[in-house]
C-alpha cells in the first residue's frame, strides 16, 4: 500500500524546482555571505537559460475559437489529497452514492451534495467538468500532472501553469510577485528558471515576513548595505557569469522592489471589513477536515482565498490557494463535510466578491485536486484514489456558467463517452488567459516542449 498522510502531503519529492522561500527572498542586509548562499541555491534550482519559444515545428493545428480571451488573472483553489467527486460535484444514487444528501442546483438535471449549498446557489455562474480522467493514481505523480500538463519524468522538470502564466503575462509595472502560492509551495518553474517560480505565503493571516527594515536600519543604511553586497559580489559574479548570477541579481532587484512597493498592502487580509471576512468563512470555526486543530486550517484557506482576491485586484496574474486534507481513505463523509464547509463558502464568496467588483469576467477561478475518489466506499467508510473520473469546477474568466460538461456512468465507475484529459484542461486554461497553448518551448538541450502537451480546447466551456 502506498504510504500516505491524512493531510494529503504524503512523501512528496521535489519534482520541480522549488519556490524561493520568503526567508531566502528577503534577508538582503546581512552581507555578501547571503549572496553566496543564495547563489548556491540557485545552482541547484535553475535548470535553463531564459527560455526560447516558437510556433513552428510540430505545432498543433487546432484552430483557436473566435473569441477574445477575457481572463487577466487565474485563481486556483487546490484541493490537495484528491477531492471526492461522489461527495461533492458528481453525487450518485445507490450504495456508491454514500450518505450525503443530494441537492438541486440552477443547472437543469445537475445535483451537488448538501455541503456545497453555497455553490449550488451560484451554479448559474459555475461550469463543472465531470468527465476529467487520467492514469495517475499516485499523489506525487498526479499533482505534477495537474500542475504541468505532463506526467513526471526523471530527465526534465516541466514548468507549472503558474510559472507559464508568470512568464507570459509579465508586467514591468507590477512590482510584486506574479505567481503567489498560499498555504503550500505548489510546483516550480522547471526549465523556465527560478524567476518564474512561486512566491510562497505560509500564513495568510499576516503579511509576508522580512519585508520591513530590521530594527535600527533605515532606508539610507539599507541602501549602503546593498551597495556593500554588490561590491563583495563583484568578483564572484565576474567569475560565474550566466544564469546563476543573473538569477541572483534578479531576485535581489525584485526583493527590493517588493519591500518598497505600495502594493504590499494587498497581502494584508486583516485590512478587510469584518463582514467580508465573515462571508469568506473566516472565524466561523467550521474547520478543515473534522479533526482537532483544523478550524485553523479552514481559516487559513478562507484567508488565502480572500488574499487571492486582493492580489487579483492589483493585477497579480496567478494565485494558488491550497486546502489540504482531501485524502479521505477513512471516515469520508464526516471529513468531506468539514472540508466542504471550508471550501464552498470561500469559493462562493470569491465569485460574488469578484462579481461585485467587476472582476469576475477577467478572473478565471478553478477548484480541483489531483484525482478523484473510488465510487465504492471502503471498509473504513472512506474512498481510495481514483484517477479514472474526477471533477473540476470553474467560474469567471470567459467560462460559460450554468452547465455540466461530460458525465459519468450511473454507478460512477467510468466516464460515459469520451473523457477530458489533463492536457485538454491545460490548453483551455491557457486559451482563457490569452496564452497560445500550441506554442512550443525549447529546453536548454534543444528539446521542443509544447505548453499544453498537445492538449485541445474543451468544447463549449469558454464563451
Amino acid at each position: 500500500m502506498e504510504p500516505r498522510n491524512c493531510d494529503g502531503h504524503d512523501n512528496v519529492p521535489e519534482l520541480a524546482p522549488g519556490p524561493i522561500q520568503r526567508r531566502d527572498f528577503f534577508k538582503l542586509g546581512i552581507g555578501g555571505a547571503l549572496s553566496l548562499a543564495l547563489a548556491s541555491r540557485l545552482t541547484l534550482e535553475a535548470r535553463a537559460e531564459e527560455p526560447s519559444s516558437g510556433k513552428g515545428k510540430g505545432k498543433d493545428t487546432q484552430a483557436l475559437p473566435p473569441l477574445v480571451p477575457k481572463a487577466k488573472s487565474i485563481v486556483l483553489l487546490w484541493m490537495d489529497g484528491g477531492m471526492s467527486q461522489m461527495d461533492t460535484f458528481d453525487p450518485k444514487q445507490g450504495a456508491n452514492g454514500g450518505g450525503l444528501k443530494k441537492i438541486g442546483t440552477k443547472i437543469p438535471g445537475v445535483q451537488f451534495t448538501e455541503p456545497l449549498a453555497p455553490l449550488a446557489d451560484l451554479s448559474d455562474r459555475i461550469a463543472v467538468i465531470r468527465s476529467m480522467t487520467s492514469r495517475e493514481g499516485n499523489h506525487q505523480r498526479a499533482r505534477y500532472l495537474l500542475h504541468t500538463g505532463y506526467p513526471p519524468t526523471g530527465t526534465l522538470k516541466h514548468p507549472s501553469t503558474g510559472a507559464i502564466v508568470s512568464l507570459k503575462k509579465q508586467n514591468a509595472e507590477l512590482d510584486i510577485p506574479h505567481f503567489v502560492a498560499v498555504n503550500n509551495p505548489s510546483f516550480g518553474a522547471g526549465f523556465l528558471g527560478v524567476n518564474y517560480g512561486p512566491f510562497v505565503i505560509q500564513d495568510p493571516s499576516r503579511p509576508p515576513d522580512n519585508v520591513a527594515y530590521a530594527a535600527g536600519i533605515d532606508a539610507d543604511r539599507f541602501d549602503r548595505r546593498l551597495k556593500l553586497v554588490e561590491k563583495v559580489d563583484q568578483g564572484f559574479t565576474a567569475a560565474r557569469a550566466g544564469l546563476m548570477t543573473d538569477g541572483k541579481d534578479s531576485i535581489y532587484e525584485k526583493s527590493v522592489k517588493l519591500m518598497r512597493s505600495p502594493l504590499l498592502k494587498a497581502f494584508d487580509v486583516n485590512a478587510e471589513p469584518e463582514a467580508v471576512r465573515k462571508a469568506y468563512g473566516i472565524g466561523d470555526g467550521m474547520g478543515g477536515s473534522g479533526r482537532q486543530g483544523n478550524a485553523a486550517r479552514g481559516d487559513k484557506f478562507a484567508e488565502g482565498v480572500l488574499m487571492a482576491r486582493r492580489l487579483v485586484e492589483v493585477g497579480v496574474p496567478f494565485v494558488e490557494v491550497t486546502l489540504g486534507g482531501w485524502d479521505t481513505h477513512e471516515d469520508g463523509e464526516t471529513r468531506v463535510t468539514s472540508l466542504a464547509n471550508s471550501m464552498a463558502p470561500a469559493f462562493a464568496a470569491l465569485v460574488r466578491d469578484l462579481e461585485d467588483r467587476n472582476l469576475l469576467d477577467s478572473t478565471l477561478v478553478l477548484c480541483m485536486g489531483e484525482f478523484g475518489r473510488t465510487p465504492r466506499i471502503n471498509a473504513r467508510d472512506g474512498r481510495d484514489h481514483f484517477p479514472g473520473c474526477f471533477s473540476v469546477a470553474m467560474a469567471g474568466g470567459g467560462v460559460k456558467g450554468g452547465q455540466a460538461i461530460g458525465r459519468t456512468t450511473d454507478d460512477g465507475m467510468s466516464v460515459a463517452g469520451t473523457g477530458i484529459e489533463v492536457p485538454d484542461l491545460m490548453a483551455t486554461i491557457c486559451t482563457a488567459i490569452g496564452i497560445d497553448h500550441t506554442e512550443w518551448f525549447q529546453t536548454p538541450v534543444g528539446r521542443p516542449i509544447q505548453i499544453a502537451n498537445k492538449g485541445r480546447l474543451i468544447e463549449g466551456l469558454l464563451q
